[in-house]
């Protein structure tokens, strides 16, 4: 069986002491830089890996963050991860990850994992499902620290990085009310999410202060996916009050709107269509699909600069930060109205 390089070894191969290895491994200043390089070459060359597990018992870290998402499929999510991952690196921390693809109970599991795991902090973002939060009030009672983003609970007494989702709503909105368009739709989940609830309440003062009717039938309650932009375009398009412009409740959804309405020769901007997070395909696609920038880099370095504040004190929540972003409108081909 192969032997299993150590420190010593590191040790023997440059004949210095352990504790000079172990403390240019750990990134004393005090170590000068050659001898810090000298190290770091030998290990190296002998193939060290360091023994996490021991310097976890002997630190009372692991230098493990735990992130939870719905789904690392949007490129929203995936950004956010990406983000966090290139803040903590520079401090050694490394993160788990975990999917809820929707799921409460996926979600509640994910907590229990990293829990027993024993990651330094955790940061999700909540399921569609999750209307129960004992799980995420178990993490504070550890006194563990716990970061919110983009899908949230007031309920909730955490830090947390979030976009102004009612601010979302109304500029989406106002941005088609002064591309012209003045029977707009809505379509969103049935899931009673504060961001989707706070994204529709923006959208439906906006049409008011515009003295625009806001009809009850071209509200359409559903999922989030492109099945679910086909089919709420379906809808709409059998109603009484066909809209002349279609907010969804994110890209995924308005691309499900796109199809559908070019299946029925309405290709936008005849019918406007606008989503929510500016996936990487909503410029690709014909038309190019406008959308709501919700700054995911920024969210997830926010949350690894706000973690690392944290795990620095030995009361996590003694200093509870709420970051709220501002959206922006990225104007594309579905909803210009002078290309045709």
């Amino acid at each position: 069986m192969k032997k299993k390089i150590t420190i010593y070894d590191i040790a023997k191969e440059l004949d210095i002491t352990v504790s000079t290895v172990s403390r240019a491994l750990s990134g004393f200043p005090s170590i000068k830089e050659t001898t810090r390089q000298a190290v770091f070459d030998a290990a190296k060359k002998l193939n060290y890996s360091p023994n996490k597990l021991a310097s976890a018992l002997k630190s009372g870290k692991t230098y493990i963050v735990g992130v939870i998402v719905p789904s690392i499929e949007a490129h929203f999510f995936a950004s956010i991860i990406h983000s966090i991952e290139k803040g903590l690196k520079s401090s050694g921390y490394s993160i788990l990850l975990y999917q809820s693809k929707e799921s409460l109970a996926n979600e509640v599991k994910g907590i229990r994992t990293f829990l027993e795991t024993q990651v330094d902090g955790i940061m999700a973002s909540m399921s569609l499902e999750t209307n129960d939060i004992a799980h995420f009030l178990e993490v504070i009672a550890a006194n563990k620290p716990l970061i919110l983003f983009d899908r949230v609970n007031e309920e909730i007494d955490a830090p947390s990085v979030t976009l102004n989702d009612y601010q979302a709503g109304y500029d989406a909105t106002m941005h088609l009310i002064n591309k012209g368009f003045k029977n707009i739709a809505f379509l969103t989940t049935s899931h009673r999410v504060k961001i989707f609830n706070d994204r529709l309440s923006g959208y439906k003062d906006a049409m008011r202060e515009n003295n625009l009717k806001v009809y009850d039938e071209n509200i359409i309650l559903g999922g989030l996916s492109i099945k679910d932009g086909r089919y709420g375009t379906g809808r709409l398009l059998r109603g009484e009050n066909q809209p002349d412009a279609i907010i969804a409740g994110d890209d995924f959804t308005a691309l499900g709107v796109i199809k559908k309405l070019k299946e029925c020769g309405q290709i936008p901007p005849e019918i406007g269509v606008i989503g929510f997070a500016n996936e990487s395909f909503s410029a690709y696609i014909t038309p190019s699909l406008s959308s709501v920038d919700q700054h995911p880099e920024q969210i997830g370095a926010s949350c690894a600069q706000m973690f690392l504040k944290m795990i620095d004190h030995g009361s996590p929540y003694s200093n509870i930060q709420n970051i709220v972003l501002s959206p922006t409108i990225v104007s594309r081909q579905s909803t210009d109205r002078l290309l045709f």
